[in-house]
Parts: structure tokens; sequence; C-alpha cells
């Protein structure tokens, strides 16, 4: 009877609801947002820096990964291998080159069917706000979309489950940019939600899924003066021209709507995923994941 009222305690009920996956999710997003938004703000009372420089932007990140690994120690109780320093360095420096040579390869497809043209080079332009863009978006949203997201409800729904929510999520996320259009989400969820879902995958840790990302942001916004999924198009190092119809250019969202730059994105994310199965990283659905409650 005693062994009976003590599995029902309302103590023992609370911990069980911590450690479901969904709420899991939600009290990591909510930490990392949190710990993020209140960094931003302290740096900014305490600097004359603006929100876009890279010394917030670091501290952006700073925070978020802070905040991520407080919320492995003490909510999730377990060990932080997603950023462990381990391989840190040489599969940030990967990823980066990665972004790099994949959104260049996008472009160039694009631009050998006469999509996109250089014009000229500009010179630094405005390579400080890129850099803080990469700085800030490959941790922030890597942690939030596979750090947490994927990784919880891989526990429920297995990996394929997980890769496939996570990807429309990210790709819906993206509905509020300006110029965004259902097409340009769909390209998001396939070419980036792919792509860096497997990057995560192949090695259980977040570094090489941030490298790309931070890569693919810099090189799209400084190097080719493209829009970073939507908004006005920045003043980058080479001056170009989008020219041709919207399936081909991405339109106002940029090339990353671009049907052209879909297809060859994720054509890398299936190989990423193709390595990652061939290494044994996939959880099928139903396999029971511990939880901290067993751990």
């Amino acid at each position: 009877m005693e062994q009976a009222e003590a599995v029902c305690s309302p103590e023992r009920r609370l911990r069980r609801f911590v450690a479901h996956p969904l709420s899991l999710l939600v009290i990591g997003w909510t930490c990392v947002i949190l710990a993020t938004v209140a960094a931003n703000v302290v740096l900014r009372l305490l600097t004359s820096v603006t929100v876009r420089s890279p010394l917030t932007a670091a501290g952006g990140a700073a925070a978020a990964i802070l905040a991520f690994k407080g919320y492995k120690r003490w909510i999730e109780r377990a060990p932080d291998r997603e950023l462990e320093g381990r391989g840190a360095v040489p599969e940030v420096v990967a990823g980066l080159a990665f972004g790099f040579a994949l959104f260049s390869a996008m472009t160039a497809a694009v631009a050998a069917l006469g999509g996109i043209e250089i014009a000229g080079v500009r010179g630094w332009g405005q390579i400080w706000a890129m850099l803080a863009l990469a700085i800030f978006s490959g941790p922030f949203e890597e942690i939030l979309f596979r750090g947490i997201a994927l990784r919880q409800l891989e526990r429920l729904v297995g990996t394929w489950g997980a890769l496939a929510l996570t990807s429309a999520f990210f790709g819906a996320a993206h509905l509020a940019n300006a110029g965004a259009t259902w097409f340009a989400a769909l390209a998001i969820a396939m070419e980036a939600g792919v792509l860096l879902g497997a990057a995560y995958l192949l090695t259980r840790r977040l570094w090489l899924a941030i490298g790309i990302h931070s890569g693919w942001n810099f090189t799209q916004g400084w190097v080719f003066s493209i829009p970073v999924s939507g908004g006005r198009a920045p003043l980058g190092l080479l001056v170009t021209r989008r020219i041709g119809p919207e399936w081909l250019t991405g339109g106002a969202f940029g090339l990353e709507a671009s049907g052209v730059a879909m297809v060859v994105a994720t054509a890398a994310g299936v190989a990423l995923l193709w390595w990652a199965a061939r290494f044994g990283r996939i959880v099928p659905f139903g396999t029971p994941i511990p939880s901290r409650e067993s751990r």
C-alpha cells in the first residue's frame, strides 16, 4: 500500500510529467530562448553596440549554449554529448567549409541556367552584420531544432518521424519572414531541415550542423549578396543579379526558395542520411530510448 502511494505521489507524477519528451522539448526551448533574450538585453544595456553586431551575436550564442548545457544537467539530468568538447573544432571547421561549398554549388547551378550573374566586386560591404547573423543563427537554431526538438521527438516517433516533423516545423517557422511563400517553406524543410538534421544524426553532436548552418548563411548573405531567408538583399562581397522565373531564382525570399537549389541541397542531405544509416545512427520507431527516470 505504501509503495503504491509512493508511485502515485504528486512528486512522482510531476517527475514523470517533466521527463516526458514533449515536456522536455517545451522546457528546453523556453530555457534557451529566455537565456538568449536576456543576454541580448544585458549586452545592449552595458554596451553601445547594436543588436546585429558580432559581440551581441556571440553573447546570444554563448547564452544559448550555456542554457542548453544547464538544461541537460539539471532538467534532463543527462550528459551533454551534443555540445561536448570532443570534435568541436574540426567539426565546426568542416561544417563551415561544407556550408560554403554547398551554397556555392547551388549558386553555380542556378547561374549555369541563367538565373544569376555576377556584376562586380563591392568589397567588405555589410560583413559585420552577416558575421553576426552567422555567429548567432547557427548555434541558436541548431540547439532548438536539432539539439532539443529532433532528439526529444525521436524518443516518441523514431528518427525518420522526428526528422520529418522537425524539418516541416523548421520550414514553417520561416513563413513569417519577408517574401516567404509556401514553396519557400517547403524548400527550407527539404534542403535545410533534412541536411542539418542529417548532419546531427551523423555525429550525434551539434558542431557539424552548426558549422554548416553558419557557413551557409554567411556565404549566402556576404559572399553572394543574396537575401538570407527573405528580407532585403545585403551588401556583400559580390554584386549579383538574379534574373528569371521565381522557381529558378527563389524570388524575394532568396536562393533558398529556388527549385534548383532545393534539389542540390536535398541531395547532399540524403547523402549524409545514407552515411548516418550506414553507421547505425538511425533509431527505428518503437525502439525504447531511456529517459532520465531510468538513468
